[in-house]
């Protein structure tokens, strides 16, 4: 007998408690006609590797739950004796919506009208199609498909809720509303679409207060943040970015609170505030190294780490006139940006091209700006990348409008640039 690592970072992934867990696989029995009688005691008997191979129904309400098969979940049948067969895989159980623009989809869950109270089993399903457009906006970046995608899970999810089993049912439920709203948001910003990012962001900040929920606070103030800043805005994206300081999750959690801080750093060297610009650089840096990479946190968090911090310390210094500063921390980001963050790695090849543009290497930065277009692979250029890569353009004509490269590269790319609008 040992411990069920596999149902242990399932249960992590998910975000779930073993009390909730419980729940979620009585939610399941009660909707088939059956009785939930599965408490957090069993749960941990499943954990701790004392039962095995839990009884049909439960395996059966475990894989709706979770959207993996028993074996999956680290159980197994005694010796002698047989998995049965699956029918029918319970990923494909689930009904998604997708909204397609032409080879890229984005899914969140579709889920049927229901006869039962909802409980916590369509929340994790509406998680799931939430999970799915995170990892389409790390690969593609903002587009006008996944902005509705995010809404309709956000409508359904607002739906769901009225039906909701109990209070922490349905503060779970905005919860998840708030998220896809804010999903909606992030792929308006970056889009730069900052009119319609406002009215979303507004939305899921309410959606936020009635579910309770600080990291959803917090995602909200850092995209106002954003778009404040998009806006020339900057007193107020360091207000924006200093209210996402003062959430509770920040105040809990140093990988939040240097996220707040850094998009502080932003705000305050847009405004030409050296000083308090590299005090916040500092405190996220102190922050990031008190935070612990086993906390479980929402996906959408995936992307902020010691490399997205480099990412945006090249973008401090560059707007500071630190150019050779900005330029080492840009080589850092690259070298340790994961690969599946396509999008944040062209952002910061482009940032790199500004840093070695501002050395007068012309060269150079050219060379790198060209790979940006190769990253993408074709795709349309998000907006706040078309927008860096603007920044490029204007300085190379400022910088060097004399330099042959300079002219070929505007030549070249002017066309390349507006096919990928």
């Amino acid at each position: 007998m040992g411990e069920n690592s596999d149902l242990a970072d399932a249960l992590s992934e998910a975000g779930l408690t073993q009390v909730e867990l419980a729940e979620a696989v009585n939610d399941h029995l009660r909707a088939h006609g059956h009785e939930g009688t599965v408490s957090d005691r069993t749960v941990r008997n499943w954990l701790t590797g004392k039962t095995r191979w839990p009884h049909p129904r439960q395996r059966e309400a475990l894989e709706a739950v979770f959207g993996r098969s028993a074996g999956e979940l680290g159980f197994r049948p005694p010796a002698g004796r047989r998995s049965p067969t699956r029918t029918e895989d319970p990923v494909h159980r689930r009904n998604f919506l997708t909204a397609a623009t032409g080879t890229t989809a984005a899914v969140v869950p579709l889920l049927a009208t229901r006869p039962y109270a909802v409980g916590t089993t369509d929340v994790i399903r509406l998680r799931r199609g939430l999970d799915a457009l995170t990892a389409l906006d790390a690969s593609k970046g903002g587009h006008e498909a996944l902005e509705r995608a995010a809404l309709a899970g956000a409508a359904d999810a607002l739906e769901l809720q009225k039906r909701a089993a109990s209070q922490r049912i349905r503060q779970r439920i905005f919860s998840v509303a708030a998220e896809y709203t804010t999903a909606a948001a992030w792929s308006a910003v970056d889009a730069r679409r900052c009119a319609r990012a406002q009215g979303h962001l507004n939305r899921a900040l309410y959606l936020a207060g009635m579910a309770q929920d600080s990291i959803a606070e917090l995602d909200v103030w850092n995209l106002h943040a954003m778009a404040a800043g998009q806006q020339q805005e900057h007193a107020r994206a360091v207000s924006a970015a200093q209210a996402a300081q003062a959430t509770a999750i920040a105040r809990r959690d140093p990988l939040f609170a240097s996220l707040a801080h850094a998009r502080t750093a932003i705000g305050h060297s847009n405004a030409g505030d050296r000083q308090g610009a590299l005090r916040s650089l500092g405190l996220a840096e102190e922050a990031l190294s008190k935070a612990s990479p086993d906390v479980p946190r929402p996906l959408w968090m995936a992307f902020y780490g010691p490399a997205e911090l480099l990412a945006i310390t090249a973008i401090v210094r560059t707007s500071l006139g630190d150019a050779p500063e900005a330029e080492a921390a840009s080589h850092r980001a690259l070298a340790a940006i994961p690969q599946r963050f396509r999008r944040n790695r062209a952002l910061a090849t482009a940032q790199l091209a500004i840093a070695q543009l501002h050395q007068r290497d012309v060269d150079q930065a050219c060379a790198t700006a060209d790979r940006v277009f190769s990253l993408m692979d074709g795709n349309d250029l998000p907006g706040r990348l078309r927008s860096r890569l603007g920044d490029f353009c204007r300085d190379l004509i400022t910088l060097s409008p004399n330099v042959g490269v300079a002219r070929e590269w505007n030549d070249r790319y002017r066309s390349e640039w507006s096919q990928a609008r």
